[in-house]
């Protein structure tokens, strides 16, 4: 469990969904997230690898997701996603290069250039992939999370193990 990072970070739109937004007659929003993600934080889970959820959007369907999946670290509205990974690695005693984050735009490069492992969904544009040690081959919405996960898991010799634990 060595190789697997202390925390793994995850942005939302564009990583958890699509990046689109869609909205009701009556002014509602809402988002199509991909339920294979939530195996990735299951597996995450086994190890005691917690995840964070940071997203500059503040809407409380984030957070119910994040409740479903007993998340407890969900972040809505974030400005500056850099200060806050500092400041959760300092409360969990950790540091930056112990953490993994998958992200996919603009306002996820600070973060992504800081991090031990940054990773990003396959639809993100080229100049964040540079920025990344891994492209997932999945796209925002379509289980890049989860593929981001077991590509970590894979890396610390633990995925097979994983499938069998939480499958």
């Amino acid at each position: 469990m060595e190789n697997l990072p202390k925390l793994v970070i995850t942005d939302i739109d564009g990583v958890w969904t699509d990046g689109g937004m869609y909205y009701t007659a009556g002014g509602d929003v809402m988002k199509r997230f991909c339920v294979k993600d939530g195996w990735g934080v299951a597996f995450l889970r086994h190890y005691g690898v917690p995840v964070a959820i940071m997203t500059g959007e503040n809407t409380p369907i984030v957070q119910r997701r994040a409740e479903k999946l007993r998340i407890e670290r969900c972040y809505l509205g974030v400005k500056d996603k850099l200060a806050l990974a500092q400041e959760v690695c300092r409360e969990l005693g950790i540091g930056l290069g112990d953490v993994a984050y998958i992200g996919d735009d603009l306002n996820d490069l600070r973060l992504l250039r800081a991090v031990g492992y940054p990773a990003s969904p396959a639809n993100t544009p080229d100049y964040v992939k540079r920025e990344v040690a891994y492209v997932c081959r999945a796209s925002g919405g379509q289980g890049a999370f989860r593929e981001f996960v077991e590509h970590l898991l894979s890396r610390a010799g633990l995925l097979e193990e994983a499938i069998e634990a939480v499958g």
